[in-house]
């Protein structure tokens, strides 16, 4: 049997390339473009001297991919797993193993079933699909969107949209103090961008001397208090400002939904579900 030459072993499509840099070539072409005479002379144009390190870096040697797992293995046996009491929205939560194996392993979810680029998100919409219709169902609203980033940045689009559609001519938007503390956080930066006065406290008292465009209120609370939205929802509808809940999706499983109680726009976060 003959051995295959170098040429035949040879890789005829871009892949390396597009993986591993640019080619010698490709260097030449864009130095010549940017007026440079090799690398280090154009970092010697673009770095300032007076923060480029003279010194070679104080890198360790090289090591083999088998002695960086070792030492990682070694590293992750020092760590101690203790009950998580952090709260505020985050929770230890156990994914089922018939969610794993059905939904989140199940390449049906998230691959097309035809190789035609009009079908490949199919997966993908009927499991937002399925997650709109939950979110629905747990707050009793009349429809969902199909998520945002996180509760934090749901509860600043939450303010926008009251912002936009309240009746109530105001700038003011309120915030009660039992909200997350991340959520007011985002809600402060966002508030201030756009010129809205931002007002934190108890959404209770906070009402009594203000006229707001809308409130938003937690349900169960930051601190895991759970108290009848429906009289502060009642509340701000009185002075035509828009009801905002952030609540729980797993609490939901037990709780009147916030759309029942009048909530005009609702929010939260599903990673209490492990998923």
């Amino acid at each position: 049997m003959t051995g295959a030459t170098l040429s035949e072993l040879e890789q005829p499509d871009a892949f390396v390339g597009r993986h591993i840099g640019p080619s010698g070539d490709g260097l030449t072409h864009m130095l010549d473009a940017v007026g440079a005479d090799s690398l280090d002379d154009l970092l010697e144009q673009t770095v300032p001297a007076k923060i480029r390190l003279k010194r070679p870096l104080d890198l360790p040697a090289a090591r083999s991919e088998r002695d960086m797992l070792s030492d990682l293995r070694r590293t992750m046996e020092r760590n101690r797993v203790f009950v998580s009491m952090i709260g505020t929205g985050y929770y230890g939560t156990v994914t089922p193993g018939v969610i794993t194996r059905r939904v989140l392993e199940n390449p049906g979810w998230y691959t097309a079933y035809t190789p035609y680029q009009a079908e490949v998100s199919q997966g993908r919409l009927e499991a937002l699909l399925n997650w709109q219709q939950m979110v629905t169902d747990l707050t009793g609203m009349e429809i969902a969107n199909a998520s945002l980033l996180d509760e934090a940045t749901a509860a600043a689009e939450a303010m926008t949209m009251a912002h936009r559609t309240a009746k109530a001519k105001s700038e003011v938007f309120l915030a009660d103090e039992r909200c997350h503390p991340q959520t007011l956080a985002v809600l402060r930066t966002r508030a201030s961008s756009m010129g809205i006065d931002l007002r934190i406290g108890r959404i209770e008292s906070l009402l009594e001397e203000t006229e707001p465009f809308g409130g938003l209120l937690q349900y169960p609370d930051t601190y895991g208090a759970v108290a009848d939205p429906t009289p502060v929802i009642e509340a701000l509808h009185a002075k035509k400002a828009l009801a905002v809940v952030a609540s729980d999706l797993l609490a939901l499983c037990l709780l009147k939904p916030p759309g029942e109680m009048g909530a005009d726009i609702v929010l939260g976060s599903a990673q209490r579900f492990g998923v």
